[in-house]
C-alpha cells in the first residue's frame, strides 16, 4: 500500500520515464476526493475511452457526463502516445470490483478471474483511458501501446510494484471488457522489462513470437505423463505463487503432486469444479508464465 503520489510527483515520473505529458485545464485540483477515499493506492488499472478523437475524449474524461462525473481518469492516452493529465486525485473510472483482485494486487501476483463487485477500486487505482472504440477494429498504434507501458512503469516505479500491479478493467470486474484488443500480458511483461524486474529465465529465440515463457504443450501431453523439464519449470513456478503441493521436488516426473498443486493455481484464478481439476489449460498455463525451457 502506497500514498498517492501528489500531482506535481506524478507529473514528474512520467516525465522521468520519457512519457510527453500535457496538463489539461486545472487538474491538479480536479478529482473526486470529497465522495470517498484517495488511498492507499495499490495498483494501475488501464481502459479503453470507447469515443474517437483527441480533444472530445479528453474533455469526456475531464468533464464525465451525466450520472458520472469527472475526472474518469487520471490520464488520457491518444493515439500517438501523449497522456493528458486529467484528474489529480480519486477519479470515478475503476468501480467496485472484486476484493480478492485487490488482495492479489497488492501480493503482486496473478489474479483471479472478478467474480464479485464488492471493493471501491476509485480508492485503490491509479486510472489511463487510452483512446479506443473498443470495437476489436480500432488500431492500437505502437506509439500508443508505448505509452501505456511507460506511464504504468512510471507509477509503480515510483512505489516500488512490480508490473503485477497493472490491470485491466476487464480483470476488476466481470462487467467490462476493456481494454479490448489489448494484450495485458504482453503489457506487462514490456513494463516488467521497463521496472528490469523479469523472473529470471531464458529468453525465446529471435522470430520465435515467444515472449521467454514456454508455450502451454496441450492438454494431452500432461495426460501422457511426460518426464521433462518444462514440467519442473511449471512446479517452481507453482510454488513460487504459493500453490505447492509438494512433499518433495518439483521435478521432472508429472505427477498427482503436480496436479494437486495445479489444482491449487487453478482455484487461485476462481477456477471451480471440474474448471480446477489439475489438468492445465492454454488460460490458467498463460497466466502462470513459466520460463522457456525447449
Amino acid at each position: 500500500m502506497a500514498t498517492p503520489l501528489t500531482p506535481a510527483q506524478l507529473v514528474d515520473a512520467l516525465r522521468d520515464e520519457g512519457v510527453r505529458v500535457i496538463e489539461h485545464r486545472d487538474w491538479r485540483g480536479h478529482h473526486r476526493n470529497h465522495k470517498g477515499a484517495w488511498g492507499p493506492v495499490n495498483g494501475v488499472m488501464v481502459h479503453h475511452t470507447v469515443s474517437r478523437g483527441t480533444a472530445a475524449s479528453v474533455d469526456l474524461c475531464y468533464d464525465g457526463y451525466a450520472g458520472l462525473p469527472g475526472p474518469l481518469c487520471h490520464g488520457v492516452i491518444d493515439k500517438s502516445g501523449t497522456v493528458h493529465l486529467v484528474g489529480g486525485g480519486r477519479a470515478n473510472h475503476a468501480g467496485r470490483g472484486d476484493g480478492r483482485v485487490l488482495r492479489s494486487v497488492i501480493a503482486e501476483v496473478a489474479t483471479p478471474r472478478p467474480q464479485a463487485d464488492t471493493t471501491d477500486g476509485n480508492a485503490r487505482f491509479y486510472g489511463f483511458e487510452a483512446i479506443n472504440l473498443g470495437d476489436g477494429r480500432d488500431p492500437w498504434p505502437p506509439e500508443q501501446l508505448e505509452a501505456i507501458v511507460r506511464a504504468s512503469a512510471a507509477i509503480c516505479r515510483a512505489h516500488g510494484w512490480n508490473e503485477r500491479s497493472v490491470i485491466a478493467h476487464k480483470e476488476w470486474t466481470r462487467t467490462k471488457i476493456d481494454p479490448h484488443g489489448v494484450s495485458m500480458y504482453d503489457l506487462r511483461d514490456r513494463i516488467g522489462e521497463r521496472l528490469g524486474r523479469r523472473p529470471t529465465g531464458p529468453k525465446s529465440a529471435p522470430g520465435s513470437g515467444g515472449r521467454g515463457y514456454q508455450p502451454f504443450p496441450g492438454a494431452a501431453w500432461f495426460h501422457r505423463a511426460p518426464r521433462s523439464a518444462v514440467v519442473t519449470a511449471m512446479g517452481e513456478r507453482l510454488v513460487a505463487e504459493g500453490c505447492s503441493a509438494y512433499a518433495v521436488g518439483p521435478g521432472p516426473q508429472w505427477s498427482g503432486a503436480d496436479r494437486r498443486s495445479y489444482a491449487r493455481w487453478q482455484r487461485k484464478l476462481g477456477f471451480t469444479g471440474a474448471d480446477a481439476d489439475g489438468w492445465p489449460g492454454a488460460y490458467s498455463w498463460t497466466a502462470l508464465r513459466v520460463p522457456r525451457v525447449s
